[in-house]
């Protein structure tokens, strides 16, 4: 019999765009993700929030894949700081949805799921698998000059996860040690599973010559990438710092350097959406930083194809896919070593990495890039075979493991207590409790 699972997400749609608002490497996990769980035999539902989009209720993703709207407070766009007051209606009308089906399994993804996934998962007897995907503490250590720290809210939040998980699924060995060192997490019920990169959109196709002749970019240019949602925490400002310091040092590239900036605002980039351009005006880099809408995949492979290296000066990154999707396409990439670009990227044969953020390292690595394009395309061919060993079926496997085991653990004991997760102190009401146990 296969599995059945119920996978959640409140605080963005695996429908959404990836690259703008809230929408991200998370989304595209889940969706490849289910594929490669439906394609092992696995039924996958994911529940999101409806926001009022022209979107019917029940949307069939892919063979054994369905995306699930629920009534969640109002149906419109919401602020992430908004949704922990969601969460009592989430989870009651995740109980009303799953009322009449077998669930063998609830996949949480980010706090906010969490705590609703919990509450489902009690009421159902059903054991919770809960993967963080980030972490607000390790956010909080590496805060971009005047962003905003996580809240102790989300703080308490994924602590108490971390506590009544049946499972934890963590994207790299550093993540699992960071639950563990940070939030008290148990070792033996935490399991460390690399997500993967769709080679079927991920490839380098005909190369950089038709991807640039595509995309209507110049051919005998040096062409560092950004691509991701634009916000501190990415290290936009970083990039065209580095920039500024490269043309100080190698002014006659500034006849062939382009800089492309992929990708929509979101989180902090929101509260100041020109603050980005206009460093880039102060900095002088108008005529060689063009900015550029979040792209559907098959363009964004594209844009990867066409870049001599792609730049992830993250302040913060849990694993990094943009770097894995670009190595995929031949590109390698430069980044800083935090999170789990350091096992996204092989130092020195994939790529590079960086330790800091200082403009003046980044600088130094691109004018390498740029003065040895022999020597980077070697490494962005050990990048694609790099990137092909890391698929999604692997994922989904490992996925199958941990749920394998949170079935086994949670098969009932004698005298054995299912583990609590407290209400987050938003959520804390008598109307959130009887979202837990409805009458």
């Amino acid at each position: 019999m296969s599995l059945r699972i119920a996978m959640l997400s409140v605080h963005t749609s695996p429908l959404h765009q990836p690259g703008t608002g809230d929408a991200g490497g998370m989304n595209v996990y889940m969706v490849e993700l289910s594929r490669a769980l439906a394609g092992e035999g696995a039924r996958v539902d994911l529940f999101t929030r409806c926001l009022g989009e022209d979107r019917p209720p029940r949307v069939e993703l892919a063979p054994g894949v369905r995306v699930l709207h629920l009534d969640a407070g109002p149906r419109r766009p919401l602020p992430k700081e908004a949704m922990p007051g969601l969460v009592p209606d989430f989870a009651r009308s995740l109980l009303a949805a799953t009322a009449h089906g077998r669930y063998d399994v609830v996949h949480s993804h980010y706090w906010l799921a969490g705590q609703a996934g919990a509450l489902v998962a009690e009421h159902r007897r059903i054991p919770l698998v809960h993967t963080m995907h980030t972490l607000a503490r390790v956010k909080n250590a590496s805060l971009a000059p005047g962003d905003r720290p996580e809240p102790e809210l989300r703080v308490h939040g994924e602590e108490a996860l971390a506590r009544a998980a049946d499972r934890l699924i963590a994207n790299t060995t550093e993540e699992g040690l960071a639950l563990r060192e940070l939030y008290g997490a148990d070792a033996g019920r935490t399991d460390v599973v690399t997500p993967g990169v769709d080679v079927r959109i991920f490839h380098p196709a005909d190369g950089r010559r038709a991807a640039r002749a595509r995309l209507g970019l110049p051919q005998r240019g040096f062409i560092p990438l950004f691509a991701g949602r634009i916000q501190p925490l990415k290290g936009p400002d970083v990039l065209l710092r580095s920039i500024a310091a490269l043309l100080r040092e190698s002014p006659g590239l500034r006849e062939r350097l382009l800089v492309p900036v992929v990708g929509g605002l979101s989180g902090a980039g929101t509260r100041a959406p020109d603050e980005l351009r206009d460093l880039s005006a102060r900095l002088g880099l108008p005529d060689v930083v063009r900015f550029c809408p979040a792209a559907p995949q098959h363009e964004l492979a594209d844009w990867y194809r066409a870049a001599d290296v792609l730049v992830m000066p993250s302040r913060s990154e849990s694993f990094g896919l943009v770097a894995l999707e670009s190595q995929a396409c031949g590109t390698p990439v430069l980044a800083a070593a935090v999170g789990g670009l350091p096992a996204a990227v092989r130092d020195g044969v994939t790529g590079l990495l960086v330790r800091g953020h200082d403009p003046d390292d980044y600088a130094r690595r691109l004018r390498w890039f740029a003065e040895h394009p022999a020597r980077a395309a070697a490494m962005g061919l050990a990048a694609a075979g790099h990137a092909r060993r890391l698929d999604w079926r692997s994922t989904a496997r490992g996925t199958l493991g941990s749920y394998a085991r949170a079935l086994r653990d949670r098969a009932p004991k004698a005298g054995q207590e299912r583990r609590h997760v407290p209400a987050p102190a938003a959520a804390s009401s008598r109307r959130y409790k009887r979202a837990a146990v409805p009458a």
